[in-house]
């Protein structure tokens, strides 16, 4: 007796495994798990969470959050939403366009850490877990369901922004999830406003955080909230509008930036916003020096005090080695971007001819030159300029058009002081940098610079001439750091030669505008000053973690170039460096031959 083996049929396809979580929960009940763990976070807010208002914020109240609480019940109804339009309700399916389950794993973890976090952080600050009222407990307990209701679904592994699962239910369910394009301009419009006022918002309230746990929890809730937004692919859908519609976004843009003095009733915080906006303008100086032309300059920072001196020399401060020179500011502008494009130039000519890390080392040895030249320059170790370690102080406010910078202004029943009238004047002087740079960037010049960047040799056998867009390159973001200077110099009321070295506990510093650079996106306009405000940020609002400051500043930065190297606004030629094709938010990519392009981690 033989033996048959049967065979399968030709058009047999085994069935897919089912797809599973970490936690072993029915999809269903995790769903309902995740939206009631938000819903009861969210709530959790209302109750009291220690018996002492010793803690910051008084979250001693029963029916009104405070403090903390409220970053805990934003995390929480975040977390609900999400979980809402998992169901695919109608009215809620714009919020999940890559139907994909990481936001909602993310927007649970950020609830639970913030959470978590200001349990820790009253525990460690009053003495122990007994100053917790039970409302403490609860919410702790509370933050905790959403993460495990999360945990329990099945996590897909598509696009970090979810593209091809957004694409698919486009294909699916066009009719519930339109493509931005199809939309009416004025709702593009509409839309593009919205979120200008939303990340207004969330901006001032960064700024406003009167104490480091405030600010940490806000750090918390705003990391996990911006990466489930990117993870859902609204991230991509609001890009695509942007593109849209490119003119009217920058003009939101720039009218938010002018709002911001108007929501500020302490100086103070317009203080910080016009050290952002001159540290962001130097930052993206520099970014076409690193981003675009791929130059590496350590002593950048020597420009931003070129531009400072020189301002401070013809301004008419009274300890000015040239006396009786007062220029007006538009004079002592162009003096200042003129002196720091000539130091450009005379440092970039002999030194431009080197490529990576002997310019780098060129550049470090001219920042500190620079430094060590303007201290010795007292009379006695030098000729008298730039009275040596005093500096230059008593340097006079601003008088424009009748208009003194000096003093505070009633606009529309808002009180305008010092630091907020210079701000303003550092909105303009951005839009003139952002103007310049985008032009530069999108001319032939620009061009050439990222052919340069890209591979010299080949550039250069092209017929490009690489050390003259080198120097112009070199030259031209010396001039709007030395422009950026000539602002700083008057709202410092004096320059000294301490801050102007190559790394530094506090900005601006080289180091930390080159991560500026690196850390806000390579190439791009929003990155360097996304970067130079956290920069700017978090050495101030972190003071209470003292000589640790630099350390937790350290650790971000290295989880940062682990989960995100392209930096947090990227540029689409610098992830594709970054990242393989078909890994993270990366599209596959085709050559004409319809193949696989090769990539260089797989060449």
């Amino acid at each position: 007796m033989t033996e048959t083996t049967k065979t399968p049929a030709p058009d047999a396809v085994p069935a897919p495994p089912v797809p599973r979580g970490l936690i072993p929960l029915p999809a269903a009940a995790a769903r309902a798990l995740l939206l009631a763990g938000g819903i009861a976070t969210a709530a959790s807010a209302f109750l009291a969470w220690t018996w002492t208002d010793e803690f910051p914020g008084d979250l001693t109240i029963n029916g009104y959050p405070g403090g903390l609480q409220w970053l805990t019940f934003t995390a929480g109804v975040l977390t609900a939403l999400f979980a809402l339009a998992s169901y695919g309700p109608r009215g809620l399916g714009w919020l999940l366009p890559g139907r994909n389950n990481a936001p909602l794993v993310l927007t649970a973890l950020g609830g639970f850490a913030v959470t978590w976090f200001t349990v820790i952080a009253i525990s460690a600050n009053l003495g122990g877990v007994v100053n917790l009222e039970p409302g403490g407990w609860i919410a702790a307990i509370a933050s905790l369901l959403p993460v495990l209701g999360a945990f329990a679904l099945p996590q897909e592994k598509a696009g970090a922004d979810g593209t091809k699962a957004a694409l698919k239910a486009y294909i699916a369910k066009p009719d519930r999830i339109p493509a931005p394009e199809a939309t009416a301009p004025w709702v593009q419009r509409a839309v593009i406003t919205v979120v200008t006022m939303i990340g207004l918002g969330v901006f001032t309230y960064g700024i406003d955080t009167e104490y480091g746990e405030l600010f940490i929890g806000y750090l918390f809730v705003v990391t996990f909230a911006m990466w489930a937004v990117h993870t859902a692919g609204l991230m991509d859908r609001f890009s695509s509008l942007v593109a849209a519609n490119r003119s009217f976004t920058l003009a939101m843009g720039f009218a938010a930036a002018i709002a911001f003095p108007f929501t500020q009733t302490d100086d103070h915080y317009a203080n910080i916003g016009v050290n952002i906006l001159i540290f962001g303008t130097v930052a993206l100086g520099l970014n076409i020096v690193v981003g675009l032309a791929g130059l590496l300059d350590l002593g950048y920072v020597a420009f931003l005090g070129v531009g400072a001196y020189t301002a401070a020399l013809v301004s008419g401060s009274e300890f000015s080695t040239i006396s009786g020179v007062h220029l007006p500011f538009w004079a002592s502008a162009l003096a200042g971007a003129a002196a720091s494009l000539v130091f450009g130039v005379l440092i970039g000519a002999p030194t431009l001819r080197l490529r990576g890390d002997y310019l780098a080392i060129v550049t470090l040895g001219f920042g500190e030159i620079f430094r060590i030249a303007v201290n010795n320059m007292d009379g006695d170790s030098g000729p008298d300029v730039t009275n040596g370690p005093n500096g230059i102080p008593s340097i006079p406010d601003l008088n424009l058009f009748g208009f003194n910078f000096g003093q505070a202004h009633d606009i529309g029943g808002f009180t305008l002081g010092r630091f907020a009238n210079y701000y303003l004047l550092m909105v303009l002087i951005m839009a003139i940098v952002v103007l310049v740079y985008t032009r530069a960037a999108d001319s032939r010049i620009g061009r050439s610079w990222i052919a340069i960047r890209e591979d010299e040799t080949a550039a250069t056998a092209m017929g490009i001439n690489g050390f003259r867009v080198k120097l112009v390159a070199f030259a031209l973001g010396a001039a709007l750091a030395g422009l950026a200077g000539t602002v700083s110099a008057h709202v410092t009321y004096s320059v000294v030669p301490t801050p102007y070295q190559f790394a530094g506990s506090t900005p601006p510093n080289s180091a930390f505008l080159l991560a500026a650079v690196v850390l806000g996106g390579m190439g791009t306009v929003a990155g360097p000053l996304l970067g130079a405000a956290l920069l700017y940020l978090l050495p101030e609002k972190l003071v209470f973690l003292q000589d640790k400051s630099l350390l937790a500043f350290g650790v971000a930065l290295i989880l940062l170039m682990r989960f995100r190297p392209e930096g947090i606004i990227a540029n689409r030629r610098r992830q594709l460096e970054f990242h393989e094709t078909g890994q993270l938010d990366v599209p596959k990519q085709t050559t004409l031959t319809d193949e696989p392009a090769v990539t260089k981690a797989g060449a």
